[in-house]
């Protein structure tokens, strides 16, 4: 290897600060693709002319490519560098948005799904993996933030879908222009994060490998969070209007109250997390999520029941960035790690909405939702296996919770 990376010199304070705003931008460019793409998918099912059980077939197929794929992303952050990788995969993944709308049938927008779902796997795993190494090389939180600013980026690309909408614009015209725009916003935003690239004498990680069974374990955890998100996110709704027949507006306004709640306390969950640890964040969160699931339950009025919604969001909002950061710190391979973690979260969030669904028609959603509250306490019980591994020469106790257990 030749040249100086952020590898091999010894980074200033400014360099960081600047490493960091950069990884943001990116997750926020990440962001905002899916939250194009989201608001055209109306548009997209008319175009291709398919029924709303055709429809969902096809939205498996994000998920499916996704899984797939995702294993892949740690060997070429080793092959390429963090950089480069992850420079052509969010490219790929920008650029994939022109795909689904060019679709004129099922196979077709299958295939185009499974590419755009692909794409988004890898360049979720690599820019997480330098996420993590940048809060490494700060020495604090940063991955509660970086998530929301995930979420700042899809609400800022499901506005400009929602104009393009209303404006009656051929989503064939608005994602080539939105997915140029974010290709260009994302190659600016890739050239100020961390240049880490692999010893030159470490062995390349296999194409597809089970993550170490530690991640499996943290995986879980991401597991029970994302069921929750995926459950509040696609039945809160629902479940107002059906269970305690609230007006369509009002339902709709759980969805939105709760997708904000998320953002907001992602943006403000780091220093939550430094102050208190990953361990004791996570465990307060599965209390406030399983509060909250309570509440929906036994809840015979709107307010009770948003309020409950609002408290799982607020629960599980930190929960999968410390997923992340902690399965990064669990062995010796980093992205292949995330990648374990990350492909068990994503499989969550592709059975969570049909596996309530299918509860709700043997028996009814507010069993459905007792289901949401269990996993939600599964948190108080697992948010041991987030604990930082002790570093080989640590005097300090392995059993400590405080705080976060970042290393610079």
């Amino acid at each position: 290897m030749t040249g100086d990376t952020d590898t091999d010199i010894e980074l200033r304070p400014a360099r960081l600060r600047h490493a960091r705003l950069a990884i943001a931008a990116v997750f926020c460019v990440h962001g905002a693709v899916t939250g194009s793409f989201a608001t055209r998918i109306p548009w997209i099912q008319e175009h291709a002319q398919l029924s709303a059980g055709t429809l969902g077939l096809a939205l498996a197929f994000p998920a499916l490519g996704a899984a797939l794929a995702m294993p892949l992303a740690g060997r070429l952050n080793h092959r390429f560098g963090a950089r480069p990788a992850l420079r052509g995969l969010l490219a790929l993944w920008t650029l994939s948005l022109i795909l689904p709308s060019l679709a004129p049938n099922l196979v077709a927008l299958c295939c185009a799904l499974f590419v755009y779902g692909a794409t988004a796997g890898m360049a979720d795993v690599a820019m997480n993996a330098l996420g993590v190494e940048t809060e490494n090389r700060l020495g604090r939180s940063i991955m509660s933030s970086l998530h929301g600013m995930w979420s700042v980026g899809a609400l800022f690309g499901s506005a400009a879908g929602t104009v393009a909408a209303h404006a009656g614009a051929d989503a064939r015209l608005h994602h080539p222009i939105a997915a140029l725009a974010l290709t260009a916003a994302g190659l600016v935003a890739v050239r100020g994060v961390l240049d880490l690239r692999s010893d030159d004498g470490a062995p390349a990680p296999p194409h597809f490998a089970l993550p170490p069974k530690s991640a499996l374990f943290i995986g879980l955890i991401g597991f029970c969070a994302v069921f929750a998100e995926g459950a509040s996110m696609d039945w809160s709704a629902v479940y107002l209007r059906d269970v305690l027949d609230t007006d369509a507006g009002l339902a709709a306004a759980s969805t939105t109250a709760f997708a904000l709640t998320m953002a907001l306390a992602r943006l403000a969950g780091d220093r939550v997390v430094d102050r208190f640890g990953a361990v004791r964040t996570v465990r307060a969160g599965g209390v406030l999520a399983t509060a909250g699931g309570l509440f929906v339950v036994t809840a015979r009025h709107p307010a009770a029941a948003m309020a409950g919604f609002g408290l799982i969001g607020l629960g599980i909002a930190v929960v999968v960035p410390l997923a992340f950061a902690a399965a990064a710190r669990s062995g010796p391979a980093p992205a292949q790690a995330i990648a374990g973690v990350a492909t068990i979260t994503y499989t969550s969030g592709l059975i969570a909405p049909s596996a309530i669904g299918a509860v709700a028609d043997a028996t009814s959603l507010v069993v459905s939702f007792g289901l949401v509250t269990l996993l939600a306490f599964a948190l108080i019980a697992g948010a041991a296996v987030l604990r930082p591994r002790q570093a080989a020469g640590d005097p300090t106790p392995a059993n400590r919770d405080e705080p976060a257990g970042i290393r610079p």
